[in-house]
């Protein structure tokens, strides 16, 4: 098991990155959250981040700054790194036809944002359970960023 497991939250809702750090300290200890809102700056992260990239990355899919997490996740599947880690679809509402895109462009899962802290907390088991201590993620070093 990974003593630290860096998780980037690509939302425009900064709260969502401090209940995300509130329900970790005791439900996913392993996990240090990085939030990011909107699509410019997730993009600038990405392109200059060297060393480790996150090994999940948690991304909204309407981030209401002009292009939407559908755009990000397009280009971020088409840079030879980036089609490896692994990206989480978040969104407020199940909209069919985004959903279809999200998965046709190489989302890894998607997932109904939850409305209590509770709920919060079980997403949060969940995500360590299946993605820190069940599948196997690849190690990845990057000298640059991301070339988006």
């Amino acid at each position: 098991m990974p003593t630290q497991f860096p998780i980037l939250v690509i939302d425009d809702e900064p709260a969502i990155a401090d209940v995300l750090n509130r329900v970790a300290k005791t439900s996913f200890p392993e996990a240090t959250f990085t939030h990011i809102s909107g699509f410019d700056g997730a993009k600038d992260y990405l392109e200059h981040m060297g060393g480790r990239p996150p090994k999940l990355i948690l991304l909204d899919i309407d981030l209401h700054t002009g292009k939407d997490g559908l755009e990000l996740l397009n280009l971020l599947r088409r840079h030879p790194t980036g089609r490896l880690l692994p990206v989480v679809m978040l969104s407020s509402h199940s909209q069919s036809a985004k959903l279809k895109r999200a998965y046709d462009y190489g989302a890894s899962s998607f997932i109904s944002k939850p409305y209590t802290y509770q709920q919060w907390k079980e997403l949060v088991v969940q995500l360590r359970q299946y993605w820190c201590m069940t599948v196997t993620i690849p190690t990845l070093w990057l000298e640059d960023g991301i070339d988006l």
